[in-house]
């Protein structure tokens, strides 16, 4: 039974996630650049109508940061 355990609680460990380079923020360029971009994202987000889920609300905050880091980050390889 314990050997059941541990190989599924490995295979959950192993998911498939984005991992962002966050040692470009220690560049001065870089982390301006990612400054602008979230704060452009959430200017967008605030011009949107507001919804009253708060659920959808905090999906698209949650997107407009991954994409963000996505773009002026990168990803770690």
């Amino acid at each position: 039974m314990r050997e059941r355990l541990a190989v599924s609680k490995q295979a959950a460990q192993k998911c498939d996630r984005e991992r962002f380079n966050l040692r470009n923020l220690n560049e001065l360029e870089v982390k301006k650049k990612y400054q602008i971009e979230i704060t452009n994202r959430y200017a967008a987000l605030e011009n949107l109508n507001v919804d009253k889920d708060v659920k959808r609300a905090s999906e698209n905050i949650k997107e407009s940061i991954k994409t963000s880091a996505k773009e002026s980050l990168g990803l770690n390889e």
